[in-house]
């Protein structure tokens, strides 16, 4: 096909525009129809959980959060291989969006007739890509150094309770948990709470599914129901029911506990079953999802000394 030079241009523009669009594109993952993520970790909202043997990987930060990093009694966010320059809870990092806005440039130029990297435009020659690809990488790599030695986990729990080793052999407590890198922490995880735990995973679900906010009242703090309420007005606005059945908890491990003032939390990765199925409003014909899958999460639950816990916090793993 043939463009005149002024068809040429504007379809260039479009190009340059698209491709610079595809970082951001591709950092937005596949948003999970189950209860959503977010929710406060008391000081250590900002800083990663220990690793367990249930989640031996990273931790995606906080996607939403009351809490305000640097507000009196917040540490700051511990280093982890999630967030600006890793594989954050959104996806790829920095360092892969402007690869994928390169790529990107380049094949809408070879697809419109200006070769592989005319969609650069500022770019004459491969050598010139070079040397400002190599720049960047530089540029990052220097940033990453010292955003890593800035928010180093000695730093990010300074002043803070201390918190036991790192994760243990996974001996089982009878509950599908194991007794992970928290167990020696201050906060002292009966094999009851375990089980209040697990218990607690299947009632927010259900409740969750029922779309029974004074349920879910009763079994997290109000920050979790205000993300559980708009979420589930978003799917009320979509004409979309979300049912998550059979749920089944298949291994746990205690990543940490510990004590502020009269406030005991208790964070914990749990992997389990169950079956994910998005529903039509009013028909009940599904959409999608319906078949068995695992997840795996990492929750934070809270109490009030001598009170009952509740869910406080949903993080993804990456």
């Amino acid at each position: 096909m043939n463009f005149s030079q002024r068809t040429r241009g504007i379809v260039r523009a479009i190009a340059v525009a698209m491709a610079l669009a595809l970082p951001v594109m591709m950092t937005v993952s596949a948003a999970d129809a189950r209860v959503g993520g977010g929710g406060s970790r008391g000081s250590r909202t900002f800083s990663a959980p220990p690793s367990t043997s249930t989640a031996p990987g990273s931790v995606a930060p906080m996607n939403r959060t009351f809490s305000q990093p640097g507000s009196p009694g917040m540490s700051s966010p511990a280093a982890n291989s999630g967030g600006l320059f890793g594989r954050g809870g959104m996806g790829r990092g920095l360092l892969g969006g402007l690869a994928a806005g390169f790529l990107g440039a380049g094949l809408f130029g070879m697809l419109f007739g200006g070769g592989l990297f005319s969609g650069l435009g500022g770019l004459s020659s491969m050598l010139g890509l070079l040397l400002q690809i190599g720049l960047i990488v530089l540029v990052v790599r220097l940033a990453m150094s010292w955003w890593q030695r800035r928010n180093a986990p000695a730093a990010a729990y300074a002043g803070g309770p201390d918190v036991g080793p790192g994760p243990q052999a996974n001996a089982r407590s009878g509950f599908g948990f194991g007794l992970g890198g928290g167990s020696n922490a201050p906060v002292e995880i009966a094999p009851g709470d375990y089980e209040t735990f697990e218990r607690l995973l299947g009632d927010i679900q259900t409740a969750w599914s029922n779309e029974d906010i004074a349920k879910l009242h009763t079994l997290a703090t109000p920050e979790m129901v205000s993300y559980f309420s708009k979420d589930l007005e978003e799917n009320k606005a979509r004409n979309v029911t979300n049912k998550v059945t059979n749920v089944k908890l298949l291994q746990g491990d205690l990543a940490e506990a510990w004590r502020e003032g009269d406030s005991e939390y208790a964070t914990v990765a749990m992997r389990y079953a169950l079956v994910d199925t998005m529903l039509e409003r009013g028909t009940g014909r599904q959409i999608s999802g319906g078949q068995p899958e695992e997840v795996t999460e990492v929750w934070t639950f809270v109490r009030q000394r001598g009170g009952n816990w509740e869910l406080s916090a949903i993080q993804q793993t990456n």
